[in-house]
C-alpha cells in the first residue's frame, strides 16, 4: 500500500498536480523543510548507483541486478518527496485535513476544531498522550486544539485519539489565519 502512494505521488509530482487540492481546498504546503535532506539523499543515491555500475560491470547479471535494486531506490527516495509535495494540509468546507506523505491522512471536522495557534516546536522521542505529532525537519510550526477526541489512522500504526494536532506548514501565519477563516465561517452544512 505504501509503495503504491509512493508510485501514485512520482505520477502526480510529474504531472504537476495536487491530491485533495480542488475549488474552495486551500493548500497548506509543509514539503519545503524537507527538500534540501531529500536531494542530499537522492544525490548520494546516484553516486552510488554511478559507482556501482563500474564495480560490477565485468559481472553482467550481478550489473543489472543492482542496476535495478540502484534505479529502484533512486526513484523511491523521490516518491518519498513527491509525496510531501502532493499531498499537502488543506483546509476546505469539509475540515482541515492533515497529511504526511502517503503515511498519514487525518480529517479534522470543522465542529472539532477549537483552538488553533502558531507553535514552533521540535518534537523530542516521548510524545504527550492525546497529541499527534506531525513534524517534518524535527519541527512542527502550528497547533491545534480539538473540541474532542479524533481518531487518527496512520500507516503501519495503531489507531489512536487525540485531542491535540501539531504539525509543520512551511508558512505557519498563513496556515493559522486560513484555519481561523475556516472556523468562523463554520461548518459547510
Amino acid at each position: 500500500m505504501h509503495e503504491s502512494r509512493l508510485w501514485a505521488g512520482l505520477v502526480l509530482w510529474f504531472a504537476r498536480r495536487r491530491d485533495g487540492v480542488g475549488d474552495g481546498v486551500r493548500a497548506l504546503p509543509y514539503a519545503r523543510a524537507q527538500a534540501s535532506t531529500m536531494y542530499a539523499l537522492l544525490f548520494v543515491c546516484v553516486v552510488e548507483t554511478v559507482g556501482m555500475s563500474f564495480f560490477t560491470a565485468a559481472y553482467p547479471v550481478l550489473h543489472w541486478v543492482v542496476l535495478a535494486l540502484d534505479v529502484y531506490t533512486v526513484l523511491l527516495v523521490l516518491g518519498f518527496h513527491a509525496g510531501s509535495v502532493v499531498r499537502p494540509h488543506t483546509v476546505g468546507p469539509e475540515g482541515l485535513r492533515i497529511r504526511q506523505g502517503g503515511t498519514l491522512d487525518l480529517c479534522i471536522p470543522v465542529a472539532a476544531l477549537g483552538a488553533v495557534r502558531r507553535d514552533l516546536r521540535f518534537p523530542g522521542s516521548e510524545t504527550p498522550d492525546g497529541t499527534l505529532e506531525v513534524p517534518v525537519a524535527s519541527q512542527t510550526s502550528v497547533t491545534v486544539e480539538l473540541t474532542g477526541p479524533v481518531t487518527v489512522t496512520r500507516l503501519f500504526r495503531r489507531p489512536r485519539e487525540v485531542r491535540t494536532v501539531r504539525f509543520h506548514a512551511d508558512e505557519p501565519h498563513a496556515a493559522v489565519e486560513a484555519i481561523r477563516a475556516l472556523m468562523a465561517a463554520g461548518p459547510a452544512c
